[in-house]
């Protein structure tokens, strides 16, 4: 199999690199984390690169791309560990122009694809543990026009979104819904996350919504899975750049007055690192590929893949501040927020733990039907 990319690839990785070296530095990152986890000047940046657009197609003014570069911009953007949340940005895109009425993919695709209007996900429930099927929101139906109530948590920038795609039930089965954030009965409370980006609690109180698609999750899923792969890819920059950091960091830290990247042991360590990197981007690459595979083959690999992710994040992440020292847990210091960042990621869409779980579930199914 080919993993070399095309030239339109490169030269995307390039653009989105230089601007994460020289726009999106540790000064700018901590003074959003300051300002509470979300710069719109830095998201207007992304969507004049055209990133915002990255999964629109073309005649609703987007790049009409797809997950490899998805994956590419992802990785970039995990390098500079960046708060702006374009993973959502490109779930919902997806979502829409794959599931959304024609009226409301011309309504919202090309203001998102411009980088004009927002729209996250807003499906985490408290008590669902990351379970897609159990959902307490509530849609109801009065003279052809919906509504929905409920709660949802952990919503990225909930304050600041234009819109939201909901999960609710209707009759036993999930649906997916646009609510916008102006409407009545919608209600943000915002904090900031580990990370130092932006969430919010999002009251929906018969708050107007636009269905979406009834199918919704079969959709849902579809678009979780697209969050997978972006969290994975994301999780490669990251990683990659931690182990940068921590390589310069022990070429110039002496012990003994030599310095402590000539000392085997520790040698033998960041060899470790680099070995879960590479298993790590090697799955994630796997996770990008099967985002077009039968709905059940997809599934799989998004849990085989973020399972492994999470097993690497978590080894590098606890290696790099080991060889670090005391001060790889100060916040003056850029290591303790990519800890944080692949801490954080490891939640994202499932734990390592609840994704084992899955591909432990999948085997016993297959065994059982080859029994």
């Amino acid at each position: 199999m080919d993993f070399d990319f095309s030239d339109d690839q490169e030269q995307l990785r390039d653009a989105v690199r230089k601007w994460v070296d020289k726009g999106y530095d540790f000064d700018r990152r901590r003074a959003t984390v300051a300002a509470g986890g979300f710069d719109r000047t830095a998201y207007t940046e992304l969507a004049e690169l055209g990133l915002t657009g990255l999964y629109v197609s073309e005649d609703n003014g987007g790049m009409g791309m797809g997950p490899t570069e998805a994956m590419v911009t992802m990785e970039e953007l995990g390098r500079g560990i960046v708060l702006e949340p374009l993973t959502q940005t490109l779930i919902c895109s997806a979502t829409l122009q794959t599931h959304a009425p024609a009226a409301l993919q011309a309504a919202w695709l090309p203001r998102m694809a411009s980088g004009e209007a927002i729209v996250v996900l807003a499906q985490q429930e408290r008590g669902a543990r990351y379970q897609l099927n159990r959902c307490a929101t509530q849609a109801s139906e009065s003279g052809g026009a919906w509504t929905v109530t409920g709660t949802k948590s952990l919503v990225a920038v909930g304050d600041q979104a234009d819109a939201f795609v909901v999960p609710a039930t209707v009759n036993g089965q999930i649906a997916l819904f646009l609510v916008e954030r102006s409407a009545s009965g919608v209600s943000a409370q915002a904090y900031v996350t580990q990370d130092g980006s932006r969430a919010a609690e999002v009251v929906l109180s018969q708050a107007p919504a636009q269905l979406i698609t009834l199918n919704g999750l079969a959709a849902l899923e579809e678009a979780v899975d697209i969050g997978i792969a972006c969290t994975c890819a994301e999780a490669v920059g990251v990683m990659d750049k931690t182990l940068a950091i921590t390589v310069d960091y022990m070429n110039t830290r002496k012990q003994f007055g030599v310095v402590i990247a000539s000392f085997q042991a520790l040698r033998h360590r960041v060899s470790d690192m680099k070995m879960q990197l590479e298993l790590a981007r090697s799955m994630s690459y796997y996770a990008t590929l099967k985002l077009h595979a039968p709905a059940e083959e997809r599934r799989r690999a998004m849990a085989r893949a973020k399972y492994q992710l999470g097993v690497s994040m978590r080894f590098i992440g606890q290696q790099a501040v080991q060889l670090h020292g005391g001060i790889a847990v100060t916040d003056e210091y850029i290591v303790s927020h990519y800890f944080k960042k692949l801490t954080q990621l490891d939640m994202t869409f499932g734990d390592t733990l609840h994704h084992l779980g899955q591909v432990s579930d999948r085997m016993q199914e297959t065994a059982g039907v080859f029994a």
